[in-house]
């Protein structure tokens, strides 16, 4: 490969991220989980912050170096945002990267692996264990991802090593989610024998990065309440779980979502058949194992925790591991689509394409697919995806014979579908949320009440406001609905933070409770303005919001 292609390539994927950063499938910050990191990230700077708040005096980063690098990259970029948004634009390129490689391993053109990863990194949202194929946010997670899916590309090439490093890096940031892929690469180094010290040489950087998060979990600091591993989850906490947490039991997820992944995992198989003589060997082993590991994690989540109640299984969450299904059906999708369309066969390479376009439009497939013609919004999504996947075919169709042609359909699959998707399919990935008036309460918070101070929105129930205000004023919560998510985590903290629910919050907002407010340390109190207090003068007001200081 020359310079000049190198340079193409590598242009071309920084492309992709710009696009998927910036249109589709976007970004987030402080929507879900940046809520629970920053306060912890922001304590770890200046322990004299959030003193009574549950969510930051009882952190859960120690099995990571989500922390570490996050607080050292800050001293370079001046916030934890920019550390953070750093990291997740790399890994969301690496992660590209990976994907291309993976359709290379197939024997497809770079242009054609560059269409492949492109489809990757549309992202898709899993049913039933509710998790991302591509996170929104920079969450420990969403950096793991990526670098498993390179890990992948590079292990379908034989490099076994640099695979190794890959997922390594991926250990250290998110374990549960590099477990699927330490399985089979694992697996794979062992059998067959042929080869095998050279194979088995990928191992050692994943030990390493095992030894290294071990060594860095016992001088951790700031934790308070250590991570139960191997006790039993209580009927008390159960409930609990289950309120806040249902997607890690399956017995409470909708018969819809075993449904879509057991199509989706024939999918993969029916891939897997008409790849096997062009894949390498590497990759039909990942794409034999990976989503059959998927598929496994779903009874094997139910065994482990609904029967046995083992307490690692909340935070482990084994059946997240259905996003291999999902990525190796999109990314199996796109090469076989390819490769059917330039032997000719343009209505099954038109089905491999739909398929792989239909993710990131619709969470079950099946019903975009096969769609209710009666919802004009779905009969608009099916003709979006029927018009990229012609798109896709021909551009593949014609990367020999009509190179032009291929060029201009090619940029279209790329480019469209940041539009299309959001616009036309009205795909909103991250929810609107009113900011200027909560930035304006934050900033006055900021500048006027102590690092101590205690807030509390009573009248907003389980909206995602308040914890925005924690992370952008650095001014504690008594408590708030996102925060409770923490209940897979850490026992202490669930009954605690369950505790003060149902004290404050459990029920519609009562003028009457101010007293029992008072009595429990909240000094602030929020309100919408459409809810003042008779006979109190708030301290602070604005469009939306009122703040009243109980004396």
């Amino acid at each position: 490969m020359g310079t000049a292609q190198k340079a193409a390539i590598a242009l071309c994927i920084a492309a992709l991220t710009f696009l998927g950063y910036n249109y589709f499938p976007g970004h987030a910050w402080l929507n879900q989980d940046t809520q629970i990191y920053l306060p912890i990230l922001e304590r770890f700077r200046d322990p004299s912050l959030f003193p009574t708040d549950p969510v930051a005096t009882r952190p859960h980063v120690t099995y990571t170096i989500y922390d570490e690098m996050a607080l050292a990259l800050r001293h370079l970029l001046g916030s934890f945002q920019a550390a953070l948004v750093l990291q997740m634009v790399l890994f969301r390129a690496l992660g590209l990267w990976g994907a291309a490689l993976v359709a290379r391993a197939a024997q497809l053109s770079w242009r054609m692996s560059l269409l492949v990863a492109s489809l990757y990194g549309l992202g898709a949202f899993v049913t039933g264990p509710s998790v991302l194929t591509i996170e929104y946010e920079p969450v420990p997670r969403g950096f793991a991802g990526p670098l498993i899916m390179l890990a992948v590309g590079l292990a379908a090439h034989s490099r076994w090593v640099w695979a190794g490093a890959a997922c390594g890096a991926a250990l250290l940031y998110h374990p549960p989610t590099t477990f699927p892929f330490c399985v089979v690469f694992g697996l794979m180094t062992v059998f067959p024998r042929q080869g095998r010290a050279e194979r088995m040489r990928g191992l050692l950087p994943i030990l390493a990065s095992m030894g290294g998060l071990f060594l860095i979990s016992r001088f951790q600091t700031g934790a308070t309440e250590a991570q139960q591993f191997f006790s039993v989850v209580g009927d008390s906490l159960a409930k609990l779980q289950q309120l806040r947490g249902s997607y890690n039991w399956v017995s409470l997820w909708r018969e819809q979502a075993l449904r879509h992944f057991e199509f989706l995992y024939l999918v993969t198989l029916a891939a897997w058949f008409r790849m096997r003589e062009s894949a390498s060997i590497p990759l039909r082993a990942l794409f034999a194992g990976l989503p059959l590991f998927g598929l496994l994690s779903i009874p094997l989540s139910y065994l482990l925790l609904e029967w046995l109640r083992w307490s690692l299984m909340p935070q482990f969450q084994p059946a997240r591991a259905t996003l291999f299904i999902i990525t190796t059906a999109v990314i199996g999708g796109g090469i076989c689509g390819v490769r059917a369309a330039q032997q000719g066969r343009r209505w099954e390479s038109m089905a491999w394409f739909m398929i792989a376009f239909a993710m990131p439009v619709q969470n079950d497939a099946l019903q975009l697919l096969l769609p209710d013609l009666r919802e004009w919004l779905m009969v608009k999504r099916f003709l979006v995806v029927a018009g990229l996947s012609a798109a896709a075919m021909l551009a593949s169709q014609w990367e020999a014979r009509r190179p032009n042609l291929s060029r201009s359909a090619w940029a279209a699959c790329l480019l469209l579908p940041c539009y299309l998707i959001p616009v036309v399919c009205q795909v909103r990935n991250i929810p609107g949320i009113a900011h200027t008036e909560l930035s304006g309460l934050s900033d006055w918070a900021k500048a006027n009440t102590g690092k101590e101070a205690v807030f509390l929105f009573p009248d907003l129930d389980k909206e995602l406001a308040p914890g925005i205000f924690r992370a952008e004023s650095l001014r504690g919560l008594y408590t708030d609905w996102k925060s409770g998510g923490q209940v897979n985590l850490l026992p202490e903290f669930a009954f605690e933070w369950w505790t003060r629910w149902e004290k404050t919050m459990d029920g519609k907002f009562d003028p009457d409770k101010l007293d029992r407010y008072r009595g429990v340390g909240i000094q602030y109190l929020v309100l919408k303005k459409v809810h003042p207090l008779p006979g109190l003068t708030p301290v602070y007001a604005n469009g939306k919001y009122l703040v009243y200081r109980l004396e």
